[in-house]
């Protein structure tokens, strides 16, 4: 038996996620130089703490009842709606190494075509019958060697370990980044992969695919009793450990260790700079992370934590225990639920060891006797390694862009059958999948909306005769905590009551505002009036912070359920609101333009809005890579179809970037029967 602490290796061994386990030199993940951002996030994280509370759920019909859609929600979540195919594992066993105890087999199988699952399967070297089998799914240990992967399960192994020398069989799997063909978990960490987002794509969807199909896996083992199947793994193992046992009841026996904790601390707290993306589902649905714990019950559950873990804090951690308890007593199945503390920082700790273990044996063997032996490593990471050459036509690297399917753009003929339906069906799925976070979805919304007008000086702006226009600042909140204004620039001859025409421009800010004069025309030469308009987060509302500081407050957005360009959709809404409140002879602005990548923003924007008849500048791209960053949008409808939506009930002007793009509806303009009927803007927002 070789024994890691009395080798010599050059191995590198990293925990990506580990947390900091004291204050000296910790990171600061608060929000403290953005206080009205973090009064923003403190509301919505209230309102939702208030909407998932489980103890709101009165009795237990009331919860079966609920189940089977939270369940569903939570597959969606994960990009699994509709399920893959399961398609043939072609499952191999590229070699054995035998100890005293126990055999392991370096295993692969495919989870879908050339998504390759590299594990290790630990099994007594004598068995007399089908065995409790779990699942160890694996957190962020990396081992590398000369620039070779040799999998995170040769950083856990010792777990298999001591799952076969106390008999059982284990099977421990590599994870998507860390295995031993490696793939990306930091898409919006640190990769800047925000279209993610907009696909409904996060890799904790790949992780969650790979355990269903382990499960699969296993069952065709002879050597384990389907009906006794645990599932166990610390950290990004713990999360994992999460995502299979809430959505599959063949796992009869949950210990996820150090993998969850409450939505508070991942966006009040800042946990969420401590994790990739591989610990979130898409938050369509708006969830805390409660919800996902409760689908576990009635099974056999213990949540495993330190007690000084700064990614998986304490407070978090127990409200969790505190509002599952209230799911399991409405079982009548409190003994099925267990909480462990133990004293210590982010680290696999042998007192978490010990009563995962003691937990399991309980449940699948019914026995409460004392472990033992303990968790020791056998091997060198070369023993384990699965591949000697990584395989062609392998998709793991590349399975983000095939993994949740996009939207399709709809055939011709059905548009056109019936454009009042598609139109309004389109609408509906978007405030559903992708703007559930607008404020007008809480049942006490009100629409008033309240504003302060200042005059000030156009001179910044270099339009010809400066003397004869004017300025207006239009100051307003779009929602609570988020004050933002709008300039109308206009002839001193007019007012704001007069103006029948005007030029909206939703600008990013960063143009030197002396320049928008030259640039876009004196406003005699367009219509009565440019109004000028700067979503939050952008130019002089632009957040504090260094560009890791600017991801993670977007990053939290994604967490309450939405994100920053799906909630400038609604800024940009509200100020087509306000100009038309203030601007009383103005029914919509004649023309809407969005500068740069604003210009999506504006599309979506008109679409819930009654600008008919406004000329909208389709500065967009066939790109959905480069389309907003805002949730389930391209898994939900084409770049081409929303320019064909917006122009159903708009004049729509083409850059010649977005022609492609435009090409659809131009096509169904020269239809006669293309806007032969009245369609309205509004649909029920989802509540």
């Amino acid at each position: 038996m070789k024994r890691a602490g009395h080798c010599v290796t050059t191995l590198i061994l990293v925990s990506v996620l580990s947390g900091v386990s004291s204050s000296v030199g910790a990171p600061d993940r608060s929000l403290r130089d953005n206080p009205e951002l973090a009064a923003y996030f403190e509301e919505q994280v209230r309102r939702l703490e208030k909407n998932n509370e489980l103890t709101q759920v009165k009795t237990l019909a009331e919860w079966q009842d609920a189940k089977p859609e939270l369940r569903e929600q939570l597959f969606d979540m994960l990009g699994l709606s509709p399920r893959p195919e399961k398609t043939p594992l072609q499952s191999e066993t590229t070699g054995t190494t035998e100890e005293a105890e126990f055999v392991v087999e370096r295993v692969h199988f495919q989870s879908l075509p050339g998504l390759y699952v590299t594990g290790n399967f630990y099994r007594p070297r004598n068995i007399d019958g089908p065995l409790p089998t779990i699942l160890y799914v694996c957190g962020h240990g990396k081992v590398k060697k000369d620039d070779v992967s040799f999998g995170n399960k040769t950083h856990y192994h010792y777990h298999g370990a001591w799952f076969a020398r106390n008999g059982y069989a284990c099977l421990t799997i590599d994870t998507l980044q860390l295995g031993e063909i490696e793939g990306l978990h930091h898409g919006t960490y640190n990769l800047d992969r925000w279209w993610w987002n907009s696909r409904g794509y996060t890799p904790a969807g790949v992780e969650a695919w790979n355990c269903i199909r382990a499960l699969d896996y296993l069952e065709s083992r002879p050597e384990v009793d389907a009906k006794r199947i645990g599932v166990t793994g610390r950290s990004g193992g713990g999360a994992y450990s999460w995502w299979i046992a809430a959505l599959d009841d063949r796992i009869q026996c949950a210990v996820p260790v150090a993998g969850i904790t409450s939505l508070r601390n991942h966006v009040i707290t800042g946990c969420v700079e401590g994790h990739c993306d591989c610990m979130y589902m898409v938050n369509t649905f708006r969830w805390d992370f409660a919800k996902v714990a409760a689908l576990v019950a009635p099974r056999p559950l213990l949540i495993s934590n330190t007690d000084k873990d700064t990614i998986f804090p304490l407070e978090g951690v127990i409200d969790i225990h505190r509002q599952v308890r209230h799911i399991y007593e409405l079982y009548d199945a409190g003994e099925n639920l267990g909480l462990q503390i133990t004293e210590g920082p982010h680290e696999d700790t042998q007192e978490l060891h010990i009563h995962a273990f003691r937990w399991f044996n309980r449940f699948l063997k019914h026995d409460k006797s004392m472990i033992e032996k303990t968790a020791v490593k056998f091997f060198e990471p070369e023993q384990l390694k699965v591949f000697a050459q990584l395989p062609t036509g392998e998709i793991n690297t590349t399975i983000d862009e095939t993994f949740v399917p996009p939207a399709q753009l709809p055939p011709f003929e059905d548009v056109l059958t019936d454009q009042s339906a598609w139109h309004n069906s389109r609408l509906s799925r978007l405030r559903e999948r992708c703007f559930r976070a607008w404020p007008d979805s809480d049942p006490d919304w009100k629409p008033a909306i309240e504003t302060r007008l200042e005059s000030l000086s156009v001179e910044e702006f270099e339009l010809p005769q400066p003397e004869t226009w004017q300025r207006v600042r239009i100051h307003f909140e779009t929602e609570s905590h988020v004050p933002l204004y709008l300039d109308v620039v206009f002839s001193k001859e007019k007012t704001l009551e007069s103006l029948e025409d005007a030029t909206m421009i939703v600008t990013n800010g960063k143009a030197p505002a002396k320049t928008l004069g030259s640039e876009f025309g004196s406003p005699s030469a367009q219509s009565d009036c440019i109004v000028i308009f700067t979503p939050r987060g952008m130019g002089p509302h632009e957040w504090l912070g260094d560009e890791a500081k600017q991801r993670q407050i977007r990053r939290r957005f994604q967490m309450i359920g939405t994100t920053a360009d799906a909630q400038r959709v609604w800024d940009i809404r509200r100020a087509i609101q306000v100009i038309r409140r203030t601007c009383t002879s103005l029914k919509s602005p004649a023309v809407i333009r969005g500068e740069q990548f604003l210009g999506g923003l504006v599309l979506l924007a008109t679409l819930f809005e009654s600008t008919s008849g406004s000329q909208v500048l389709a500065n967009v791209t066939a790109d959905p890579k480069k389309w907003p960053d805002i949730l389930n949008l391209t898994r939900t409808i084409t770049p081409q179809e929303l320019v064909a939506l917006v122009a159903l009930r708009n004049e729509i002007s083409a850059t010649p970037e977005s022609r492609d793009v435009a090409a659809f509806a131009e096509k169904l303009a020269q239809d006669p029967r293309w806007r032969a009927v009245d369609v309205s803007p509004r649909v029920q927002p989802p509540r």
